[in-house]
């Protein structure tokens, strides 16, 4: 029921993912990063507990391999479960059980890896990462780009209704988190809200770390 992509960006060290789902609020439950760390995707008959758990591993000095086995090893009914993982230094790991639903598939590049389930076809993930590859710019345009390609390429064999946007940067909380958690058009919405955000971005962390410093609200009191 959902198709993501987890990367890294070896310019700027950041970390995140898109993802996108038939389900309600799939970021919600699915997305997970962490600053100077990495970021895991949780999904098919999700348990969300499995991200935190990860990226304990990859905070601990694993690297995504190691770190997903130490995890996945001998846990109760992880054949139900899809699992991508990034870590900081861009080397990934994937973990698709036996019980993953419908057509499913796998792929991973540079920096990238991509899972999904219940598609449309198996070369989704393929088709996401090599959009990301080849795009270029910020994280977040390039994983956009990326989740768009996994849209055209088929998506999920029905529509998909949810939608999400992470990405940790050098601070403790993800420098993006957009999220569409129902919609027709999940994908078009999420564009449209990065559209809005990304140009703002550096705004909100300035304000964050030095309001001083920070752009003008324009409002009564701010002098």
């Amino acid at each position: 029921m959902t198709f993501s992509l987890v990367a890294r960006c070896a310019r700027t060290g950041q970390v995140g993912m898109v993802i996108s789902s038939s389900s309600p609020a799939v970021a919600a439950r699915c997305a997970h990063v962490r600053a100077g760390v990495g970021a895991v995707a949780s999904q098919n008959i999700t348990d969300p507990a499995l991200g935190p758990l990860v990226l304990d591993q990859l905070q601990a000095g694993l690297a995504a391999p190691l770190a997903l086995q130490a995890v996945t090893a001998d846990r109760p009914h992880i054949d139900y479960r899809q699992v991508l993982v990034v870590d900081r230094a861009g080397a990934t790991a994937i973990h698709s059980g036996r019980q993953v639903l419908g057509i499913w598939g796998q792929a991973a590049g540079a920096d990238c890896a991509s899972g999904g389930n219940l598609l449309a076809g198996p070369g989704v993930p393929a088709a996401m990462v090599a959009a990301f590859e080849a795009a270029t710019g910020p994280l977040g345009e390039r994983l956009m780009q990326a989740l768009e390609a996994g849209l055209q390429a088929g998506g999920e064999a029905g529509p998909v209704h949810s939608a999400g946007l992470k990405v940790a940067d050098r601070l403790d909380w993800p420098v993006i988190d957009l999220r569409i958690d129902w919609a027709d058009d999940p994908i078009g919405m999420l564009r449209a809200a990065w559209t809005v955000y990304a140009p703002q971005m550096q705004a909100y962390v300035q304000r964050a770390e030095d309001p001083t410093q920070a752009p003008k609200y324009g409002v009564p009191g701010d002098e």
